[in-house]
């Protein structure tokens, strides 16, 4: 604990990301106003004791929109991220295992996957599946999948070649015990890193796609469509586009100077230059 508040980034970025998991945690149980709640006359309200941040074209309550939308943007950054983590590192583990023509499966596999970004995968799916926050979390996921698969197994290959490890074989494990029971334990700080880092990009994804409206859909409430909402308004209520901007901005911002602060914390050669 006291090696982890000598890092700021990571004690910044620490706050930042539990405030958004309080917000998403709050949302669960109140809200300043019922979040679906439509009052036409309070449309377009500039923030006051009532409604804290103002309230948008349909009269909802801007504050009790943003606490639904970083419970939905935590939703889709958890699931998503566990779907690349958890296929991309068995993959990356079965290619540092084995060798040969899997190792060089498993990469060209991830060579094509980077072909398809997260907002064009999600483009194709829509197009068959119809647009949801379902269709976007499996886009966001697969696009993870080829990132750990990659990580995990230069990870995994630098631990192959350790003693640990061939004491290991010694003693008559097979290849893919010692890669649950011995490789992925040493590079899961190298994974923990990575999944922070992911985390921050798929709430942006998320956002991106729901700008474009491939991803949460109403009522739902999303940060990217209340971006692509407050567009048309950017002259009549600039602050309907300020607020969901701060919210990704500090999300985003928060789990990357997490992610950071982990790494100079947990990376040991880092530990030994300071």
């Amino acid at each position: 604990m006291r090696g982890a508040l000598k890092h700021p980034s990571l004690v910044l970025g620490g706050v930042l990301s539990l405030l958004l998991l309080l917000a998403a945690l709050l949302s669960l149980v109140w809200t300043p106003w019922p979040p679906y709640e439509i009052d036409i006359p309070a449309k377009l309200q500039a923030p006051s004791a009532a409604h804290w941040l103002g309230t948008d074209a349909l009269g909802r309550d801007i504050a009790s929109l943003l606490l639904l939308g970083a419970r939905n943007s935590i939703l889709v950054g958890v699931i998503a991220v566990g779907i690349g983590l958890t296929a991309g590192t068995l993959l990356g583990l079965w290619a540092a295992a084995r060798r040969g023509w899997v190792e060089e499966a498993v990469m060209r596999f991830a060579d094509f996957s980077f072909a398809f970004p997260a907002i064009l995968l999600a483009i194709m799916m829509t197009a068959v599946f119809g647009p949801g926050i379902v269709n976007a979390i499996i886009a966001i996921g697969i696009h993870n999948i080829p990132t750990f698969a990659r990580i995990s197994r230069a990870s995994a290959k630098a631990q192959w070649a350790r003693d640990y490890v061939l004491a290991a074989r010694a003693c008559g494990k097979g290849a893919w015990r010692i890669s649950v029971e011995h490789v992925l334990p040493n590079i899961a700080s190298v994974l923990i890193v990575q999944a922070t880092i992911q985390f921050a990009l798929a709430i942006l994804a998320e956002a991106a796609l729901s700008y474009l409206g491939l991803g949460t859909q109403p009522p739902e409430p999303s940060w990217g469509r209340m971006l692509a909402e407050a567009q048309t308004l950017m002259f009549q209520a600039p602050l309907l586009a300020v607020f969901p901007g701060l919210a990704i901005m500090a999300a985003v911002l928060g789990l990357n100077l997490l992610g950071d602060g982990l790494r100079d914390l947990l990376d040991p050669k880092l530990a030994r230059a300071r």
